[in-house]
């Protein structure tokens, strides 16, 4: 179905299957010129050709390794400098099952640039330009193990734990700016995501999977929503909530001029 209605460009990352694939669909649908960005161009070829035939849209596609420098400066360019784009989706993405002892430094390396470094250069490139037009919108693909770093690899799990950080600080810096950001933190996702990780989807209890639609579906529910952190799975938003209440209600003590009593100092230093 062909949508007349126009809400400028989404430029998406890791488009060409997954997440960002299904992102690309529904975006279109709702109107959404886009720019499709993934190492894959065949695939990413396809999927626009397929795009553009089922909801008449403007596609782009920029086949890039965003670990490559100069790939990743080209997107950096396109972000600074096409007025046409209102929505970041930064989905690329690589995660890992095995233990961090069992794990190749090398492909963790790689993992953090992909995860941390990418995202955090895409979004400083797209913010300047959505602060000076007054409107546009982020949106980083963490994971569930952002807060739950002890269920999958433990630099997998800081990686997506910096993807929220980051978030939570640009909505901090620029929601009065105009600037929406949202974080996504999906659970198990029926994607080839597992299967690049190491662990076949098929070694995972269905009632834990996800599909790559209802995932993202939800995730754009929240946004309209107006949820900064959208974690998909999660039956009740007052539990979160009541995680945020908590983690604020530290602030007041996380910095202060004397250790705490617990520490017993004053005896320590008396023996």
């Amino acid at each position: 179905m062909t949508t007349t209605t126009r809400k400028g460009t989404a430029l998406i990352t890791g488009a060409s299957s997954g997440i960002g694939a299904v992102y690309a669909d529904r975006l279109a649908s709702a109107g959404y010129d886009l720019i499709l960005v993934a190492r894959n161009a065949e695939r990413l070829r396809t999927i626009a050709a397929r795009l553009i035939a089922k909801h008449g849209r403007s596609i782009d596609v920029i086949a890039a390794d965003l670990t490559n420098p100069a790939d990743l400066a080209l997107v950096e360019e396109v972000l600074k400098t096409d007025a046409s784009i209102t929505l970041l989706i930064n989905n690329a993405g690589v995660g890992a099952t095995a233990p961090l002892l069992q794990s190749e430094i090398v492909k963790m390396e790689q993992m953090i640039t992909l995860n941390v470094l990418v995202p955090t250069r895409l979004a400083y490139a797209a913010a300047p330009a959505f602060v000076g037009r007054g409107e546009g919108t982020i949106i980083n693909i963490a994971s569930i193990v952002a807060i739950a770093p002890e269920v999958l690899n433990g630099v997998y799990g800081g990686s997506k734990a910096f993807v929220l950080a980051f978030s939570q600080s640009l909505h901090h810096e620029l929601a009065a700016k105009g600037v929406r950001v949202q974080a996504v933190l999906p659970g198990a996702t029926a994607t080839d995501f597992w299967e690049i990780a190491g662990t076949p989807l098929e070694h995972l209890p269905e009632a834990i999977v996800m599909s790559a639609e209802d995932m993202v579906d939800a995730a754009l529910a929240g946004l309209e929503q107006g949820e900064l952190v959208t974690i998909p799975s999660l039956p009740e938003k007052s539990d979160w909530d009541a995680f945020e209440q908590a983690r604020a209600a530290l602030g007041p003590n996380l910095s202060r001029a004397e250790p705490a009593k617990r520490y017993a100092l004053a005896e320590r230093r008396a023996i």
